[in-house]
């Protein structure tokens, strides 16, 4: 039986589309999920996909944390479901505060759309296994509200538990803390970054490389392995 991959669509989401096709090309079944959807459709992990819910009104995020289908996905992720966020989706995870901190206007308060290197700081996450520890990937990067923050209290713990799980390498293009690019959760099971690795799956499109398909293979083994 083929695992089953849920891809939230909120009003002003822009990225379904293509984090659908990315779960296609690795092996996975993408369903599609609804903001006022009252179940999960017994997928087997979700992926938050980038845009601008309900328009990034009041903050990145705030909206949709209020959506029906977010109170699944939090017990969902709590219960130990994988559970991903790229850009507006780590922008709603930290909302929901599945993920610690918060996401900022960029310090140079002007919207990038780059091709963006990361270094892969933890590979013991169900998102990326299939990485090498300090492996460097190239992925696209496009957002405005793209700069991580939290206390130094949080930052300190993250490094110490090894939760930062990408850090811009060369160029922090938005100001982030400590170059973090993403995080995971104590568990391991909720990832959230601000790069976009699924529109790095295939050669045609983005970066004309592939460093983006280990999310999706890496969480092809993890449900593959559980099952």
């Amino acid at each position: 039986m083929t695992a089953r991959v849920g891809v939230i669509t909120f009003p002003g989401t822009l990225d379904d589309r293509d984090t659908q096709r990315a779960v296609r090309i690795a092996g996975l079944e993408p369903v599609p999920l609804w903001h006022r959807d009252k179940d999960l459709q017994q997928v087997d992990a979700v992926v938050l996909p980038g845009g601008f819910s309900y328009g990034d009104y009041l903050r990145a995020g705030a909206i949709s944390r209020f959506s029906p289908v977010m109170e699944k996905v939090i017990e969902g992720a709590r219960e130990g479901m994988p559970v991903l966020g790229i850009c507006n989706g780590f922008q709603v995870l930290t909302e929901t505060h599945l993920l610690p901190g918060a996401m900022l206007r960029n310090n140079h308060l002007h919207f990038i759309c780059r091709d963006q290197k990361l270094r892969v700081e933890n590979t013991d996450t169900a998102w990326t296994s299939d990485y090498e520890a300090g492996q460097e990937i190239s992925v696209p990067l496009k957002n405005i509200d793209g700069r991580y923050v939290a206390d130094e209290r949080t930052l300190d713990m993250l490094e110490a538990e090894g939760r930062v799980a990408f850090r811009y390498v060369d160029v922090n293009p938005n100001g982030s803390l400590r170059d973090i690019a993403g995080i995971t959760n104590e568990a391991g099971n909720v990832v959230g970054l601000m790069p976009h690795p699924e529109h790095a799956v295939e050669p045609l499109v983005g970066t004309g490389g592939t460093d983006g398909l280990g999310f999706f293979t890496s969480i092809l083994k993890k449900l593959v392995s559980a099952s």
